[in-house]
């Protein structure tokens, strides 16, 4: 898969290290010429130039990408390249970084955003996700299918725990996509049982969160 980075910052710089060593190829984009440090991601493809100009994304060869990562520091310049990448190139996914949590409202399929990754609000659900037995935590939004990726941590008194996963009356528009128990992911099936403690991820339509806590935890909602 070819993907293009713009922005070579260290977010920038991160994400193509493991990109590359998934084995993808990158493009990192960068209009400052002091983030151009090839030596710190030798395997990647460098180009120093404005990825919120045309001619610019023309030279990146941007048709041929797969997905682009918009990763700059810059709210405003993250838009435009989404915006450019999915209606001048029709580049499959794009993946836009929020800075400003004040400005994830804009992040979405009309800007031409596919996944909007806000780190103020990852690192916050992360906290809630550690700490919150019975509360539900939207981990990830994905705006073009206005679904979220959310996360519930069974208590001891759930009135599901012991129920078999194919036994639990499930919330429309609902998939229970994954269990975390004791630090090991499990792939759920119908003849698992749940178990107090169990960190359960689902993806679901925002509209779920409600019936779902209240299902899995009416005690503490």
């Amino acid at each position: 898969m070819r993907v293009a980075i713009a922005g070579a910052g260290s977010v920038g710089r991160s994400v193509a290290l493991e990109l590359l060593e998934n084995g993808h190829e990158v493009l990192l984009v960068d209009k400052n010429p002091a983030a151009i440090k090839k030596s710190s991601v030798p395997d990647a493809e460098w180009l120093l130039a404005d990825a919120c100009e045309v001619t610019s994304l023309e030279e990146a060869g941007l048709h041929e990408c797969q997905v682009v990562v918009a990763a700059t520091g810059d709210d405003k310049v993250n838009l435009v390249v989404s915006l450019l990448a999915k209606t001048e190139y029709g580049v499959p996914r794009t993946i836009a970084r929020v800075s400003n949590p004040k400005n994830e409202w804009m992040f979405d399929e009309a800007w031409g955003v596919d996944v909007a990754v806000s780190m103020p609000r990852l690192m916050t659900a992360l906290v809630e996700e550690a700490v919150s037995v019975g509360d539900l935590v939207r981990l990830f939004s994905f705006h073009q299918s206005n679904t979220d990726l959310v996360e519930l941590t069974l208590p001891a008194d759930s009135p599901v725990v012991a129920t078999r996963v194919g036994d639990v009356d499930w919330p429309q528009d609902t998939a229970l996509v994954a269990i975390i128990r004791e630090g090991r992911p499990i792939a759920p099936s119908d003849d698992d049982p749940l178990e107090a403690g169990d960190e359960l991820l689902f993806v679901a339509t925002p509209d779920m969160g409600p019936a779902l806590e209240q299902l899995l935890a009416p005690h503490a909602s």
